[in-house]
């Protein structure tokens, strides 16, 4: 969770001409606090702030998980909760600060960000075959089979024609490390098992090129620019309308209607705020704060799939080397693989079993699961907290009024921008969604990041849609209970292209089959 501290010790460049592959979009506002604070005084004022965030105190991860299902709805928004681990799949694909300390000033000129800012699933792709080639076998993903407790593969029973007949995971080496693009994308359970999803879907992309003519090396190309540019559109048309204040979401991106010459205009609503001289840079009010929301939308437990039953709750992360919970890090179980339907809106049969489960408020809370990580350090909000005022961050009111909104009232000793954000999301969107600040820093920067990719579809076709790609099917973007009926193509679309189980019921997959 800490993803990486190594110390660079260096003076954080506040100029406006500088531009690297960190910086600043509001360079000129002070450092939050004001006042000068020892590492002693920070460690107490952050822990005490951070212990304060904690959504059920005093409470371990696995006995809040068998508290009668943990159906308490306090903490619960109206986000399916596999949204949650899209956004930290996302923030994997386009930031990895292997340099940030926590215990010394950092520099954005010094930090390398070994990740491309583009959305350009280089957490999947790697380097390439040619480089990577132990990723890839004939311009396809080496995929795993999950297997029982006899070592054998396991395979739903009665599942109709055509179906994927297994579960899958990532391949592993021989000690369980996940061999994969990006190795936090195995942290946890839910995020690995959207990657399996990911690099599923790009088979089956491969399979259908070629089944229309392509060479396998075309049939990797094409499957891989579809992907991209699918996940592209679901980043933005279904995860950031979730997340962000609709306004702000409409604002921050507007693509113009054929003119006299068919071409079509791209708008940033919020150029002033993230703006580059060369090429897009990764903004640390970004990285370090405003997108660190997602935190408060992990929830302690959940249910994974019909191996485990539909009334047995775990943690995603509990104290202990031996524990039962949802880490990632060893070979996939059938109890933990995720069973897509429990956590995203995609079929109804579920429905009446509270289905899918719910993510947290985006509020000023964490669940327990982050209060007490398997690394034994600092709780995650404290490592926030200090992570924000090594980089020298604003506070959340400056940012409010520098941006023209009004800023909420807040404790100037809690002013720390990345707990404003979420105070001010806690506050009249009522957890549902971020707020004004928090919304325009994260739209702003996805908006300027695709729009400086040259081959993302803002910038190469903005007249792209995915039902215009001959790759994708209609059957891809079938939905029984879309939330977004007017924009379709949701995360649901990756998981039905990838072709992994989603609804249960028909396969006979009841709790006990495989002996777990």
């Amino acid at each position: 969770m800490s993803h990486g501290d190594q110390p660079i010790a260096a003076l954080a460049p506040r100029s406006r001409f500088y531009q690297g592959p960190f910086g600043r979009l509001f360079p000129d506002l002070p450092a939050w606090p004001p006042e000068h604070l020892t590492d002693r005084q920070a460690d107490e004022r952050f822990t005490a702030l951070a212990e304060s965030m904690i959504e059920r105190p005093g409470k371990s991860p696995t006995a809040i998980a068998r508290e009668a299902g943990d159906t308490d709805p306090t903490f619960d928004s109206r986000l399916p909760a596999g949204y949650t681990y899209l956004g930290q799949f996302v923030d994997h694909d386009i930031t990895f600060d292997p340099a940030s300390s926590l215990v010394r000033a950092n520099d954005p000129n010094g930090l390398l960000n070994f990740r491309t800012p583009r959305l350009d699933l280089d957490n999947l792709y790697g380097r390439g075959p040619a480089d990577q080639p132990y990723l890839f076998h004939r311009g396809k993903f080496v995929l795993a089979r999950v297997k029982d407790r006899k070592g054998d593969p396991v395979e739903l029973q009665g599942e109709p024609k055509g179906g994927p007949g297994f579960l899958l995971d990532v391949q592993r080496n021989a000690r369980g490390v996940a061999i994969i693009g990006d190795p936090r994308n195995d942290e946890n359970v839910i995020v690995s098992q959207l990657q399996v999803a990911f690099l599923a879907a790009h088979n089956t992309l491969v399979d259908r090129a070629i089944d229309a003519g392509a060479s396998r090396g075309a049939a990797f190309n094409q499957a891989r620019d579809t992907l991209r540019r699918l996940y592209q559109w679901i980043v933005w048309h279904d995860f950031l309308r979730r997340v962000c204040d609709r306004d702000v979401w409409e604002h921050a991106l507007q693509i113009g209607a054929p003119d006299a010459t068919g071409r079509r205009s791209v708008t940033l609503g919020f150029a002033d705020v993230y703006h580059w001289r060369d090429q897009p840079f990764m903004p640390l009010e970004f990285s370090a704060a405003a997108y660190r929301f997602g935190h408060s939308m992990v929830r302690t437990e959940y249910r994974t799939n019909f191996f485990r039953g539909l009334t047995k709750h775990v943690p995603v992360f509990a104290p202990g080397d031996a524990v039962d919970d949802l880490r990632g890090g060893r070979p996939m179980t059938p109890r933990n693989a995720i069973q897509w339907d429990w956590f995203l809106p995609m079929t109804s049969s579920v429905a009446e079993a509270g289905f899918p489960q719910r993510a947290h408020k985006i509020d000023a809370k964490v669940s327990n699961a982050l209060a007490d990580l398997p690394d034994g350090a600092a709780l995650l909000p404290m490592r926030n907290l200090k992570r924000g005022w090594r980089h020298g961050l604003p506070s959340g009111t400056a940012v409010a009024q520098r941006l023209g909104v009004t800023p909420i009232a807040i404790d100037p000793a809690k002013d720390a921008l990345w707990f404003y954000i979420l105070s001010e999301a806690g506050g009249a969107p009522k957890g549902q969604h971020l707020g004004k600040v928090g919304s325009i820093i994260v739209a702003a920067t996805f908006a300027g990041l695709l729009q400086g990719d040259r081959r993302s579809w803002v910038s190469a076709e903005p007249g792209w849609k995915p039902s215009d790609d001959p790759l994708l099917v209609r059957a891809d973007n079938v939905d029984g209970r879309a939330e977004s009926p007017d924009q379709p193509w949701t995360l649901a679309s990756i998981i039905r292209i990838a072709g992994v189980p989603v609804d249960a019921f028909p396969f006979g997959a009841i709790g006990g089959l495989l002996g777990e």
